[in-house]
């Protein structure tokens, strides 16, 4: 067989070669020679380069003769060499010939399918074959760009074998590459719609392409898993794309990638570190682009990372399961690391939802959104899911869960039937009810609600649980059971209950999606509620605490189940009979004795009287306007309670207006101390009668039907609240702190509030006019209902809800604070401030401006929790809007309309004498033209002209008041940012702040700009000077941001020979806006440099943003060093703003310090003179003001450092125009010695004379010599 090979090849007849070679088996190839091996290769190798090669069959044989050559341990020649260093020479060209028989075969010249199975088989081969780190490179490019002419299907197979090949180097561009390739096929089907052609791509379908993406992914996790330096290969190229452009590496399949990475145990820590901070940097990148409005057009479509990982949770519905794990380990890391926290006096620090979430909130709200999307597309995680989130919320009740709570309700509501195989986990979870905090448990127990109603097992442990805490040791648990039977109550409804459509509040999503699974009917829910209604009939029985919690229920669970009317109202009446004196002479008319607890010196409030009237008040309004206008033939019984209840609320007004605060034992000489059981006492007592008069005052507005008797009643009841507010505010010591309190927990309801305000101020029905002026007569009253809407507002800013009923259902709230907004805004702009104080007699606040003041709140409070709703609010603020048949008006234009009267109200003001100016009002009216400017569309006509009126009040109004200037100005920054950069607008104003303070050098005149007369000598520092620090160093910061995207996207160029000039061109823009908001930035601070700022946080906040200046100009010369091209140079620009630093910055910046220093020496030596215990503060304070000078220096330095390698590189002299720092160095002049010799000698004989002052003179003179050695520098 050897000689006929040997004589075909020596015939040179090709075809016949190849024809014989088809017969061979690869057993007999192995069995060859190695002499003869080489002669069969170099046989191929003379075919392919001569273009004989016809037959792909034949072509099968090359991988075997390859890799038998590489099993020869012999010594082989080829040619004038050694065959082991010609034999990659071999292995290339058959690949080399290969790709171009893949490329014609792809374009129809040649049929050869056969050939891209060849490729693989080549591969195979050179595994063994010795290839340098050029020739590794060389075969990966060619391998990577045959994978757009392959089918899909046949891309696995090659991509395994490169990754087998990547050991020999190239690891980074085989990632590279497949992450690119895949990338790219995720954007052409994502963008199918578009019609953009990519180049040798075929559309595949989208479940095939998944597939292939996850044979791939576990391709590279596997050799990952050989080969732990490519997992660490892949961590450093996609942490390379972190600072550059986001969307060309980070994408779903190399996220999909990374979380399947997260199994090889050594890079699990490190994977889910690189994907939180690229979350959260995803995110403080559109926070930040948001408040840049120069910036957005360099970056027009922004990379969501959110998406993306979204869209992996999509993706792996297609056997995925490899990366389902990861997902799900993930979420709760997010949800872990960014959710709500607990801030110092307890409270959570949550906000709401829309464009007001910060970072953290958005990355904690995507962890749910992974684990809730992955709990609706995998079935078998859902336990693990359920479980986690469970243990989390038991074990972590000390701190904020409101989140899991949230994504338990989601996860339950999706599908609550197929959470019945989980069951046993939630009944698990009961069990620990009793030791949960009670708002924990109302969370928990309102998130699982749906499952009570499709498992009777859940439903049934559930009440167990209850029960047994009912009677436990701990408060919290009574509490917490009082809270699960109310939850059971108001949603098991009873047969005959109005419907919802019916009721007040409509019933919440998930219960409407879960009736239709409900296997219990109306008539044994009857039973079950009517159980319940007993059980909690013992609450009544406990602490005050707890029978609070059910008074404050009882009102939901009869507007969601009515048939239960008679049970609560016989409950609610029976308990008010231990209380009431029914004998209608009895004066006052309640047992405040019997509410009281005594036990030894404890005092302490047995029976909360206040809620049980309210409760029984809201109950017997909603019985009255519901329940019996639907009754045909009312009941004896029904008829009896409510009436009976109605009997006893009229005659405890009656003779509540009857009694006197002595028949309370709350007269003035009453003892109000907190530090005596009697004045304990005495303090629950007076909350207990304030609290029933505002209850009661509710009562009689709701029957009064518009009576004048009534109103009058209202108002004596009104006055007794006051007479005893006015006595514990006298008491107290402590002013209206203690009136503030008592309003923040008003009995009086939301809606009520609201319509009693509308009734004062805008009822002008003519049959009410006369009942209406009894309250109207009354300021005092008009204040007060005032005052309880704001606190209202407050506490719905503060907890997201307001106390009372409905205060929990948003659409009720938000229809109440526009009527109570619609009442307010009229009553400002028709009654204003001045006119009110003409005539006002009584000392308080002025009614108006308490309406300015809730209208701040108001619209604050709006776009906090109703942000998609503005355009709903300030339509219902227009009066004057016609029916719907309109035109549509936009929310530029309702907010235009009601700024406009803003306006007219601020320059009214702004009008009046100075002396006549009302600093709180106008910084009000600013406030409210900020909130209400935020709604206004930049590019729109009315944004223009609020921009130029802003503009235009800053420019003409010199009011030297500082909180105004302050307010108006942080207005015009933020009205100016929305279009453009303020650079230059904090350059005109530190030209105006150093006009009115004046030089360092004192010989110096500066000429004044007035470009804002706002900026005047009282309010050009600290207020104005702190206020356009702030805004420069937040300029800075996204201008750093800037260069560090510079250096992100110079570090992804991977052919610099190709990519430099197209680089060059593609970071112009950016290049560009960076060095000239420096450029003005530079000027800004050349302005500030020269003023002479008083001493604090004026000079502290400027020694500190000029080393971010100077840290953030050294980065941008880090920049140009490391792209530098001799091509392209540096830009002019870019010569322009360093000779601008070294002409305009530097100098002038060794010249403040060394005014900082001379004046604290000079400071330290008064405060020495006067007083020697001052002489350690002062002390104190000077070197804290001073710590930020080495720091400086030190950013000086190293700026100037940088420039001499930019210059020594560029061949250009950037160092002409900067003289060399020499604040380290110094010499001695000798009359400046002398001087200061002498004076030491002065200091000296003081201190022989008088030793008491040692201390005040030796300070002195060290001072002295620091402030001659600096001024020699």
């Amino acid at each position: 067989m050897d000689q006929k090979i040997l004589s075909l090849a020596a015939e040179k007849t090709a075809d016949s070669l190849q024809e014989f070679l088809q017969t061979l088996k690869a057993d007999d190839v192995h069995r060859f020679p190695g002499q003869l091996l080489v002669e069969l290769a170099n046989e191929f190798v003379g075919a392919i380069n001569e273009g004989k090669l016809t037959n792909g069959k034949s072509l099968e044989l090359l991988p075997i003769i390859l890799t038998a050559l590489g099993t020869k341990k012999e010594n082989l020649t080829y040619g004038k060499g050694s065959f082991s260093s010609s034999l990659s020479s071999i292995f290339l060209s058959s690949l080399n010939w290969i790709y171009s028989s893949v490329y014609f075969a792809f374009l129809g010249e040649l049929s050869g399918e056969d050939c891209k199975k060849q490729l693989i088989n080549t591969l195979c081969s050179g595994r063994a074959v010795p290839l340098t780190a050029e020739e590794v490179e060389f075969v990966v490019e060619k391998v990577l760009k045959v994978f757009s002419k392959l089918n899909l299907q046949e891309i696995p197979p090659l991509v395994y074998q490169l990754l087998v090949l990547s050991s020999k180097g190239s690891r980074k561009r085989v990632l590279a590459g497949i992450i690119a390739f895949f990338n790219k096929l995720d954007q052409q089907h994502s963008e199918e719609q578009s019609g953009d052609e990519y180049l040798d791509l075929v559309t595949v379908p989208l479940d095939e392409l998944r597939h292939v993406e996850g044979t791939i992914i576990l391709h590279i996790v596997f050799a990952i898993k050989l080969d732990f330096e490519l997992g660490r290969e892949l961590l450093r190229h996609l942490k390379a794309a972190q600072q550059g452009d986001f969307s060309s590496i980070i994408c779903p399949f190399s996220i999909a990638l990374l979380l399947s990475v997260t199994r090889v145990q050594r890079f699990e820590e490190q994977v889910f570190d690189f994907l939180k901070s690229s979350v959260i940097k995803s995110f403080k990148d559109v926070q930040l682009l948001e408040g840049a409005k120069y910036m957005q057009s360099l970056f027009p479509h922004g990379c969501c990372i959110s998406t993306m990982i979204l869209e992996v949770v999509n993706n792996s519905v297609h056997s995925w399961d490899h990366v389902t794990q990861g997902l799900v380990e993930f979420g709760f890391i997010l949800m872990d690391s960014y959710g709500p926290k607990k801030i110092l006096d307890g409270k959570t620090a949550e906000t709401s939802s829309g464009l007001s979430r910060m970072p953290n909130q958005h990355a904690c709200k995507l962890g749910a959104n992974i684990l809730l999307e992955t709990f609706k597309i995998h079935e078998m995680i859902r336990q693990e899911i359920l479980e986690q989130v469970l243990n989390r919320v038991v074990t972590r009740a000390s701190s904020p869960i409101s989140h899991f709570l949230d994504l338990l309700s989601d996860i339950i509501k999706y599908s609550p039937l197929v959470l019945q195989s989980c069951s046993s986990k939630v009944i698990e979870t009961f069990d620990y009810l009793s030791f949960l905090p009670v708002q924990t448990v109302q969370g928990l127990l309102k998130a699982v609600q749906p499952l009570l109603k499709v498992s009777m097992s859940i439903r049934d442990s559930l009440i167990l649980v209850l029960r047994k805490a009912m009677f436990a040791s701990q408060l919290d648990a009574r509490k917490s059971a009082v809270a699960g039977f109310l939850l059971l109550l108001k949603n098991f409804k009873v047969l005959g209950s109005l419907s919802s459509s019916q009721c007040s509040q409509s019933i919440g999503v998930s219960q409407v999606h879960v009736d239709i699974h409900s296997r219990y009917n109306s008539v044994a829910n009857e039973t079950f509620c009517l159980e319940i209604m007993d059980s909690l009939k013992r609450c009544l029985g406990q602490q005050a605490d707890v029978r609070l919690m059910l008074y404050e229920g009882f009102y939901d669970v009869l507007r969601r189940n009515s048939q239960l009317a008679n049970s609560v109202m016989q409950t609610l009446l029976s308990q008010l009979k231990q209380f009431y004196e029914p004998e209608p002479d009895v004066l006052p008319p309640v047992k405040l004795e019997a509410c009281i607890l005594t036990q030894g010196d404890q005092v302490s409030l047995q029976e909360p009287l206040d809620y049980l009237l309210c409760c029984i008040q809201h109950c017997l309004a909603w019985y009255k306007s519901r329940v019996v206008p639907l009754q045909q033939e009312e009941e004896e019984e029904e008829e009896g309670f409510y009436q009976h209840l109605d009997d006893m609320l009229e005659s405890i007004t009656h003779r509540m207006i009857k009694s006197e605060l002595e028949d309370f034992e709350l007269d003035k000489s009453a003892d109000f101390s907190q530090s005596t059981s009697i004045g304990i006492k005495n303090n629950i007592c007076a909350s207990l009668v304030m609290g029933i008069c505002e209850v009661l005052i509710e009562y009689n507005f709701f029957i009064s039907n518009f009576s004048k008797t009534k109103f009058e009643t209202i108002l004596s009841l009104f006055m007794c609240y006051k007479k005893l507010s006015d006595i514990l505010n006298e008491k107290s010591g402590k002013g209206k702190t203690k009136m503030a309190n008592r309003t923040t927990d008003s009995f009086l309801s939301m809606k009520f509030v609201s319509d009693l305000l509308t009734a004062l101020f805008r009822d002008s029905t003519q049959s009410h006019e006369e009942s209406l002026s009894v309250l109207r007569s009354s300021n005092e009253f008009m204040r007060y209902a005032v005052n309880v809407a704001l606190q209202k507002v407050q506490q719905l800013k503060e907890t997201g809800h307001v106390s009372g009923p409905d205060g929990q259902n948003p659409e009720k709230v938000f229809q109440s604070l526009c009527d109570i907004t619609r009442v307010l805004l009229w009553r400002y702009t028709s009654i204003p401030t001045s006119v009110e104080e003409l005539g006002k007699k009584e000392k308080g606040k002025n009614i108006s401006l308490l309406c300015l003041e809730g209208l701040q709140k108001i619209l604050s409070a709006v776009q906090q929790f109703y942000q998609p709703k503005c355009h709903q609010f300030l339509k219902a603020l227009d009066a004057t809007d016609k029916e719907e048949e309109e035109e549509e008006v936009s929310v530029s234009e309702r907010a235009a309309f009601q700024i406009r009267q803003f306006q007219r109200s601020l320059l009214n003001l702004l009008s009046s004498q100075e002396e006549d100016f009302k600093s709180k009002e106008a910084l009000l009216l600013v406030t409210v033209l900020t909130s209400l400017s935020k709604l206004l569309k930049p590019i729109s006509a009315e944004f223009v002209q609020m921009l130029s009126w802003t503009s235009k009040i800053c420019k003409e109004n010199s009011w030297e008041d500082a909180s105004f200037s302050k307010g108006m100005l942080s207005l015009l920054f933020s009205l100016h940012v929305s279009c453009k950069s303020p650079v230059s607008l904090l350059r005109d104003l530190s030209q105006d702040i150093h006009g009115h303070l004046g030089d360092l050098d004192e010989d110096v005149e500066v000429e004044k700009t007035n470009h804002f007369a706002l900026v005047n000598l009282k309010t050009a520092a600290p207020t104005v000077c702190l206020l356009v620090l702030s805004k420069a160093e937040k300029v800075l910061e996204e201008v750093d941001w800037l260069i560090t995207k510079l250096k992100g996207q110079a570090n992804q160029k991977i052919i610099p020979e190709e990519a430099s000039s197209q680089a060059a061109l593609t970071n112009r823009p950016m290049e560009k806006v960076t060095i000239i908001q420096l450029g003005t930035l530079l000027t800004f601070f050349h302005e500030l440099v020269q003023t002479a700022l008083p001493s604090g946080s004026c000079v502290d906040t400027l020694l500190k943003d000029l080393c971010k200046m100077y840290t953030t100009l050294t980065a941008l010369v880090k920049y140009y060093l490391q792209v530098y091209q001799r091509s392209t140079g540096i830009p002019k620009n870019m010569e322009k703003l360093v000779k601008l630093s070294g002409s305009h910055l530097t100098p002038l910046c060794y010249s403040f310090i060394s005014y900082v220093q001379n004046k604290h020496s000079r400071s330290l030596k008064c405060t020495g003179e006067k007083k020697t215990a001052a002489g350690p503060t002062a002390m104190a304070r000077a070197l804290r003001e001073t710590k930020p000078i080495p720091n400086l220096i030190f950013a000086i330095e190293q700026y100037e450092k940088f420039l001499i390698h930019l210059s020594k590189r560029s061949k250009v002299n950037l160092m002409k125009h900067i003289k060399l720092s020499t604040s380290r160095d110094f010499k001695i002049k000798g009359n400046v010695l002398d001087v200061v010799l002498r004076q030491e000698e002065e200091d000296e004989n003081e201190e022989g004379t008088a030793s008491e002052h040692e201390g005040q003179n030796k300070e002195p003179a060290k001072k002295k010599r620091k402030k001659g050695t600096k001024c020699l520098s």
